[in-house]
């Protein structure tokens, strides 16, 4: 065993001596109780969060404990904000905070610039300029870089938890017995120690300051660089340092990042697992509906009232996501969204997951594409199923109404009446919302879309009620006759007598 290992592995049993903590919190404190005396090899410092749900869980204990191990240690329950800085800039102490949520509670503005001093002080080279001198003219820089220790009941504010290891503790049950802490006898058992983490920390800054840890995949950026420095004490302790810090890493700061999302990313998350469910297209109220159905989720009793469309938008509109004209199925064509709105931001600020695949082939039109030469039944009916698959190629529906304005300027006449009516009406219903623009086509007004939208409702209704007439198509000897639809051959379908 190395003396660095040594010296940790006394650090773990002296903390656990007065504190109930479990494997990976102890190796996480052991590792950043000897960081603070190694802060010079470093421009990254991680803050310690010790919380709690409950009073009387060890928290004031801890900080106790840690005050007679850590270097120049600095309890922050009695001291100014300006005193605070000047400490720092004199001293880089390592902080103590005790009931820090009493500085972040919500009637706490006059502690402004001690927040200011935590959102800064983990990085090395973040300064803090303030005025002063006799006649407050002078403008004077603050160094706000030192080891920081808070502690308190509840969460700390997303800018700072990020840049902090959770070490939450519980309260102690009758068969966890520790040591009762007495100061004077403590600080006797504990000084042999913090001169040991004293000598070690100054031999190896050199070293630690040249190290480049292996860094653990499972980690986020943020919480990679808070560990990187203990980390690289751990690798310089060898034995099995390394493997029990990277396990407490992981087990205490990885799955910090689903454990703390924002509301936004927990709504992503959520719609995600919405189009899963229900296919690459919906509607903002079957969005909404699906939200909904998810008891522990925010969205039923958003505000008391539930989450409407309009506070939907806003929590979208910061990653550029906007609603836009979709079609369903059943030939709506609400205000909605598809998976493709999506694929980038859930790949920016989700875990990596399977996205559905598009299940929703069939809501798009019939196709307005030149049918194959029909040869025989079974090659009919193999040509048919293929189209059915993929009706319009490989355009989109947005795409494939985008280009009815081309076909309808080179005089082409591919497409049935109701189709083309259909389909431009998709498009000026996009064009008016800012979606699309299409050159040489006037924009409609909602009198005339909804005029354009009757007229197609009646040519569907007269489609379906009034049966299509057929002609005999080609057929062999052996086989019943094949008929093809006058209406595909109004589509573009052709008879086998024309190729000829």
């Amino acid at each position: 065993m190395t003396e660095t290992a040594g010296v940790l592995d006394a650090t773990v049993a002296f903390l656990r001596r007065y504190v109930v903590l479990s494997a990976e919190q102890a190796d996480a404190l052991a590792l950043w109780t000897f960081h603070t005396w190694a802060l010079e090899a470093t421009d990254v410092t991680p803050y310690v969060h010790v919380s709690s749900p409950e009073k009387r869980s060890g928290k004031t204990r801890l900080l106790e404990v840690l005050a007679l191990l850590v270097r120049a240690p600095l309890p922050s329950a009695n001291i100014s904000d300006a005193a605070l800085f000047r400490a720092i800039e004199a001293k880089a102490p390592t902080l103590l905070f005790d009931e820090v949520d009493s500085i972040f509670g919500p009637k706490t503005r006059d502690r402004e610039d001690l927040r200011g001093l935590l959102n800064a002080g983990h990085r090395r080279g973040t300064p803090a300029l303030r005025m002063g001198g006799a006649k407050m003219t002078e403008l004077q820089e603050f160094a706000t870089f030192s080891a920081k220790v808070l502690a308190g009941i509840g969460k700390l504010p997303d800018t700072i938890a990020d840049r902090s290891i959770p070490v939450r503790l519980k309260r102690r049950k009758a068969g966890e017995p520790v040591e009762r802490f007495r100061h004077r006898d403590s600080q006797a058992d504990a000084e042999p120690l913090r001169q040991a983490l004293e000598s070690l920390a100054a031999h190896h800054v050199p070293e630690l300051a040249e190290a480049r840890p292996r860094l653990p995949d499972e980690l986020g950026d943020r919480a990679q660089d808070s560990w990187e420095p203990l980390l690289a004490i751990a690798e310089l302790a060898s034995d099995e340092w390394p493997a029990r810090a990277r396990s407490a890493a992981i087990v205490l700061s990885g799955d910090e990042e689903a454990v703390d999302d924002t509301l936004g990313v927990r709504l992503l998350a959520d719609i995600q697992a919405a189009f899963s469910a229900n296919g690459d297209r919906l509607s903002t109220a079957m969005l909404l509906d699906a939200l909904k159905t998810d008891d522990e989720a925010p969205w039923a009793d958003w505000h008391g009232n539930g989450l409407s469309a309009k506070r939907l938008a806003d929590l979208l509109r910061p990653y550029g996501i906007k609603s836009r004209t979709i079609r369903l199925s059943d030939g709506s064509t609400p205000k909605g969204f598809r998976l493709e709105q999506f694929k980038d931001t859930f790949e920016r600020y989700l875990s990596p997951v399977d996205t559905p695949s598009s299940r929703h082939s069939d809501t798009t039109r019939m196709s307005t594409g030149v049918a194959p030469i029909l040869k025989t039944p079974q090659e009919a009916n193999a040509a048919g199923e293929k189209q059915a698959a993929k009706p319009h190629g490989n355009s989109d529906v947005a795409d494939v109404a985008g280009d009815d304005a081309a076909d309808e300027r080179r005089g082409r006449n591919d497409c049935a009446p109701e189709d083309v009516a259909e389909r431009l009406l998709v498009r000026h219903a996009d064009t008016a919302e800012g979606t699309a623009t299409v050159s040489g086509v006037p924009r409609l007004s909602a009198k005339e879309r909804e005029a354009l939208k009757l007229e197609v409702d009646a040519a569907a209704r007269r489609k379906l009620e009034e049966p299509e007439p057929v002609e005999p198509g080609f057929f062999d000897e052996d086989e019943p006759p094949y008929e093809v639809p006058l209406g595909d051959r109004r589509r573009g379908a052709r008879w086998p007598e024309d190729a000829a």
